[in-house]
């Protein structure tokens, strides 16, 4: 047993403190895991566009202090009163959306959308008690999607922890507790394009370039990347991608030059920026008859689309996802195996890397523009 089970664990974190500074490294208390929780040492996280965006608190209700991150991988410290799947050693990822076990989403085989567990983004506290696990000199220091995990050590779920392989390396396969599995599932679970069909995914960013990297492996014979930056597609080639698209150098809607390229349209679309306009245009591109869209890119709250029903009719279908259609802790595992058999290459995806003490370079990183993933050595 740990020396520091049932105890207050004292570490670092990166604390948000108002919306768009940069994170202040402090010392923070860390409370045990109560019932249902896991408390677990992070080794690695990487930051994510949602971390950004929430940090930039543009669209939805601020809440500060806090303490970010959801992608990351790390080491079960103790466990609280009821969790039998888990013990201290165990090599996990955190997610940030969970699987209970027993509601309707998780009895379906169709859904992965918990009904305690899925995630919140105004939540910043835990199920358990309404409290946060973490604080400084007593006031609070407030959780995100469950996970904050810019801290040493942290306070989850049990049902939004994947146990994984312990031979697999966590400074890579952190990355799949939230975008790279979110677009590779889109493409693997639910766009499924047979071998051989043409593939076009809207925006070449980590999620982007995750349903690529899905099309690829599933035997896409075209993978048409379409992205407002022409920069973008020599990197994109590492993932599959054979054509590249910009809206801006053609005077017609985007869907009608794809249409051209495809006599038709191609087999299957997905849409990864959250843009109406890119919405519209990957169901329209897609070829009637048997063309599959799917909605990967979150919008904003108050944004529509319109498109004719005859598209439908005329037997296009139009599908939406989340986090890829996984189950985190009983899907997440096997995805880390695709990685350790070399079917998923993730290295890729992994262009940066900065000690704990220069996360804020991650986030200089990720809104220049520069990084697809940047990860985070907390040893460091």
């Amino acid at each position: 047993m740990s020396s520091t089970t049932g105890q207050v664990i004292k570490c670092k974190a990166a604390v948000a403190w108002e919306a768009g500074k940069p994170l202040v490294i402090e010392e923070v208390e860390v409370a045990p895991p109560q019932a249902n929780e896991v408390r677990m040492k992070i080794l690695f996280t990487a930051l994510c566009h949602t971390d950004v965006y929430f940090w930039e608190a543009k669209g939805q209700t601020p809440l500060f202090p806090r303490i970010f991150g959801h992608e990351a991988g790390g080491i079960v410290e103790s466990v609280g009163e009821g969790v039998t799947e888990l013990k201290p050693g165990d090599h996990v990822l955190p997610c940030f959306t969970g699987e209970c076990g027993d509601c309707h989403h998780c009895k379906s085989e169709e859904s992965n959308m918990c009904d305690l567990l899925r995630i919140n983004t105004e939540r910043g506290v835990m199920l358990n008690d309404g409290k946060t696990r973490f604080s400084k000199n007593g006031q609070p220091i407030y959780h995100f999607v469950g996970t904050s995990t810019f801290s040493e050590y942290t306070v989850v779920h049990v049902g939004c922890i994947a146990k994984i392989n312990p031979a697999a390396p966590l400074d890579k396969v952190c990355v799949l507790s939230c975008g790279i599995s979110t677009g590779m599932g889109a493409a693997l679970n639910v766009a499924k394009p047979k071998k051989g069909q043409s593939v076009a995914v809207f925006g070449l960013g980590a999620v982007g370039l995750a349903a690529c990297e899905g099309a690829r492996m599933a035997g896409a014979g075209r993978i048409i990347g379409i992205d407002l930056h022409s920069g973008r597609f020599e990197e994109a080639k590492k993932f599959g991608v054979t054509e590249f698209v910009n809206p801006k150098d053609h005077d017609k809607p985007i869907q009608e030059v794809i249409a051209e390229m495809t006599d038709g349209g191609v087999d299957r679309a997905l849409e990864c920026t959250g843009s109406i306009q890119a919405m519209i245009s990957a169901f329209e591109c897609v070829h009637d008859g048997w063309g599959v869209a799917v909605l990967v890119g979150v919008p904003s709250k108050d944004d529509s689309f319109q498109t004719h029903p005859v598209n439908f009719l005329n037997e296009r279908t139009l599908k939406g996802t989340f986090f890829g259609n996984y189950k985190p802790r009983t899907d997440i595992p096997s995805v880390v195996e695709k990685y350790m058999n070399k079917e998923l290459e993730l290295e890729k995806f992994i262009t940066h890397s900065v000690p704990f003490s220069e996360i804020n370079k991650a986030f200089d990183y990720m809104l220049k523009g520069q990084s697809i993933r940047c990860i985070i050595r907390m040893d460091a």
